[in-house]
């Protein structure tokens, strides 16, 4: 058996039908497309989601859902957490050494009334504070 000779299974085709091409094939004059109107028009085009002029579903549907491509940093407040006050450099290796932070997190916030003192402290852009 070649390829040459695969044909498709007995009955599992049919030859495409041919409207209007005359009165005798069955499907010939309006070719099965009515009268008159929009329709029976050639180059007519329904809009996908056209409901009779009704309100579409996509309008009538909630909307639900919205994803922020803002990433916010996870809050160290350094009071609570005196671990990460007492580093020599504050990196986010040295904060995940001290305080349980998951890898998903990529920005750190300190906050708290002594934050602003270890600004000098920082070396990782990653990590930033409070204050001006």
């Amino acid at each position: 058996m070649g390829i040459e000779n695969l044909s498709p299974a007995e009955g599992s085709t049919s030859n495409r039908k041919r409207v209007g091409r005359g009165q005798g094939s069955g499907t010939g004059k309006t070719a099965s497309r009515g009268q008159k109107g929009q329709k029976s028009r050639s180059g007519y085009k329904r809009k996908r989601n056209f409901i009779g002029g009704q309100l579409p579903l996509a309008k009538i549907m909630p909307k639900i859902g919205f994803h922020s491509n803002n990433v916010k940093p996870y809050v160290i407040n350094v009071e609570k957490i005196t671990a990460v006050a007492e580093l020599s450099e504050i990196t986010m290796e040295s904060i995940r050494s001290v305080h349980k932070i998951a890898n998903s997190v990529s920005k750190v916030k300190l906050v708290g009334a002594h934050a602003k003192d270890l600004a000098s402290k920082i070396k990782d852009d990653s990590v930033t504070t409070t204050g001006k």
